[in-house]
């Protein structure tokens, strides 16, 4: 078990750096005990979970301490008083500079966990994308993403449904590769104590 690295931490709360392959909660069965909460419960007995990361992704969480912090932070992601910036790197050269994905999404029920977008019954799902650096021998783009909802896999399925999928992404029909390059690489709310504005950045590893 690796030493979790921590960008902050006071009384109220942690951030947290979760690693790409690692789970943010446990699983449903006994292999799957082994979770970013969890490592970070033993030091850290009142750490509560606020939201999670997919397994797959890396970067910044937010972790509580304490069922008060619990909610409070939950509230603010839930009225999306949360500044979120992700990077990835993905399939494909884009030809612009920067765009919105606005398509609604809903849980693929025969083949979950997988999502899929869905004009009927989909729920609003909008991705805010722009262009960091092109690499046109490597046939990729590599992109500072904000998703203004939080949709389940919303980043990949935006960005697969547009012909230019997650680099290592192979769920969402990518290539294989040694990991999924999408990394949590910002942060950023107001300290429910304080009320100060504070933010975290991370720097992307691949």
């Amino acid at each position: 078990m690796s030493a979790t690295t921590l960008h902050h931490v006071d009384d109220h709360l942690l951030i947290a750096e979760k690693p790409a392959g690692l789970l943010s909660v446990p699983g449903r069965t006994p292999e799957l005990a082994d979770c970013l909460i969890a490592r970070i419960q033993i030091e850290y007995p009142d750490a509560l979970t606020v939201h999670r990361l997919d397994q797959v992704t890396s970067g910044l969480m937010a972790i509580a301490r304490g069922a008060a912090m619990q909610r409070a932070l939950s509230m603010r992601f839930e009225q999306r008083q949360v500044a979120k910036g992700y990077e990835a790197l993905v399939e494909g050269v884009l030809s612009i500079d920067d765009g919105e994905i606005d398509l609604p999404l809903i849980r693929d029920w025969p083949n979950r966990p997988r999502q899929k977008v869905d004009h009927v019954i989909g729920k609003p799902s909008l991705t805010r994308w722009r262009v960091l650096a092109r690499d046109a021998v490597a046939s990729r783009t590599r992109l500072a993403l904000e998703p203004v909802t939080g949709r389940s896999h919303q980043l990949r399925v935006h960005l697969a449904s547009i012909g230019h999928p997650i680099v290592g992404d192979d769920f969402y029909g990518a290539a294989p590769a040694e990991r999924v390059c999408l990394h949590a690489a910002r942060l950023g709310f107001a300290h429910p104590a304080s009320g100060a504005w504070c933010e975290w950045m991370s720097l992307a590893p691949f």
